[in-house]
């Protein structure tokens, strides 16, 4: 499958039906994942909030982990070695265990195992890890699921947006700073690993209202500010809406504005996830970069064996 059409197949992704079957008791969830697969903890997290929700990317877990957590363990490999490693920790302390894979060593666990489709990039994959949380713990309507089908589907035939924001990047050589507010913090920084991945460019991500404390003073005052292209991802809420306004009014910065398209969270989350993946694919394009490449992990994963 080449990589225009793994963009393509997220609409279909977001039908994946699967759900976790849950222990009777549990008082936490901790998500252990990395990279394309680990960004999946990083949206449930903040979607999320009837439960702790706590996401590791890294080695070991947190020393709270125990009979009392359910441990979801996300590798779109079954490879991954910290995500191993983490699991073999939550093992030893009783939590109990759910693998969300396509195969692998993490598929071949004594847990439950959700199996999901192989031959993908993982970061092309994210439906497919995304829907079994969302499906068990958000139960969404048909109707919602079907809407949001319709949404990518409508993106993937017209992208036009995404070419646009592409365009901008390319033709004046800067770097992105994606900044967004609750919910969406989590989708600002899943824009800031798709411009590394797909279009090879150092990316960053911020959100409001933290970044009212630290990083209003360098938008206005550092150097080598024309080097950066800023996107705001318009926010819920009236009060963040105003911060991004002054913000821009005393920086004397413009943010490009992107506004969520959906009547439901869903499809809004979505809708901007396939934004910023087709945002880094046209600027692989533009670049003549292969997006699909990730050679150089590769070589450092097999360095490190």
């Amino acid at each position: 499958m080449d990589f225009a059409a793994e963009l393509k197949s997220l609409k279909d992704q977001i039908r994946y039906r699967s759900r976790i079957v849950t222990p009777g008791v549990f008082k936490n969830i901790v998500i252990s994942g990395m990279g394309g697969s680990g960004v999946v903890g990083r949206i449930f997290a903040e979607i999320y909030s009837k439960f702790p929700v706590v996401v590791v990317h890294d080695y070991h877990v947190p020393d709270f982990v125990d009979s009392n957590t359910l441990f979801i363990a996300i590798s779109y490999s079954g490879n991954t070695e910290e995500t191993l490693s983490a699991c073999e920790e939550a093992e030893e302390r009783n939590a109990s265990i759910v693998a969300i894979t396509s195969g692998g060593s993490l598929a071949r666990k004594n847990c439950q195992v959700i199996r999901i489709p192989p031959g993908l990039q993982p970061r092309s994959a994210l439906g497919y890890m995304l829907m079994p949380l969302v499906n068990t713990f958000l139960n969404p309507s048909q109707e919602d699921i079907e809407r949001t089908h319709l949404i990518l589907k409508e993106m993937d035939e017209n992208h036009s947006l995404a070419s646009k924001l592409a365009s901008e990047i390319f033709k004046q050589e800067r770097f992105p700073v994606v900044m967004a507010s609750s919910p969406y913090r989590s989708v600002a920084y899943r824009w800031k690993t798709q411009f590394n991945e797909n279009a090879k460019i150092l990316a960053f991500s911020s959100d409001f209202p933290e970044l009212n404390h630290n990083e209003t003073m360098p938008l206005k005052l550092s150097y080598s500010l024309d080097r950066f292209y800023f996107i705001a991802i318009k926010p819920e809420s009236q009060r963040i809406r105003k911060r991004v306004d002054v913000t821009q009014l005393v920086t004397e910065r413009t943010f490009t504005a992107v506004e969520p398209i959906g009547d439901t969270l869903l499809q809004k989350l979505f809708y901007l996830i396939h934004l910023g993946d087709y945002v880094s694919y046209e600027l692989a394009l533009l670049r003549n970069i292969d997006p699909s490449d990730v050679s150089l992990i590769e070589e450092l994963k097999r360095k490190l064996q």
